[in-house]
């Protein structure tokens, strides 16, 4: 059986990539790389990065692509190659990925999920926004730096005491 991508253009999609070691902690030690590498995409093939967290060994997002355009798959294939570009080579490189000229930073696959409607688009962005409270990296969702939820504070969204756990409801957030 083969697998079929969600591909409608100018959609709105939740996305989950992992790097291939889950100890290491890349995604934060290089994190000016890796939002240069968002920028440098999203100057050439233009989307939306409506939502995102960056936790050390994987990230969440969701993104908007323009109008007529479905093309995900080569922003996230130039976003992971433009930051293994510029990270220093030290991994273990097996002989499969070295075949296809590929580092062994990131696994191969990455996790979508086409936004049905405005409630999914709430639940997916509480869920990235809870991701480093719910892993145990922080207490309350507006202490990790490395998240939109900051953006989303600054522009009245959400409060900044969102994401402390009970008294908000945010302590029920599970997989998405």
């Amino acid at each position: 059986m083969q697998y079929r991508r969600a591909d409608i253009k100018g959609a709105t999609y939740f996305f989950t990539l992992n790097l291939a070691n889950r100890k290491n902690t890349l995604l934060v030690d290089y994190i000016d790389a890796l939002r240069d590498s968002i920028r440098h995409v999203k100057q050439k093939h233009p989307f939306e990065l409506d939502a995102i967290v960056i936790l050390p060994e994987h990230l969440h997002a969701i993104i908007t692509l323009p109008e007529g355009d479905n093309d995900y798959a080569k922003r996230w294939m130039l976003i992971k190659s433009g930051f293994s570009r510029q990270i220093p080579k030290t991994e273990q490189i097996n002989p499969s990925r070295i075949a296809k000229r590929e580092r062994g930073i990131w696994q191969r696959r990455y996790w979508e999920h086409l936004i049905r409607d405005d409630r999914d688009y709430e639940n997916h962005v509480n869920y990235i926004h809870y991701n480093p409270v719910k892993h145990g990296y922080v207490k309350k969702a507006s202490d990790w730096p490395y998240s939109s939820i900051h953006r989303y504070i600054k522009n009245g969204a959400i409060k900044k005491d969102w994401g402390c756990g009970k008294e908000d409801g945010t302590d029920k957030y599970g997989e998405a």
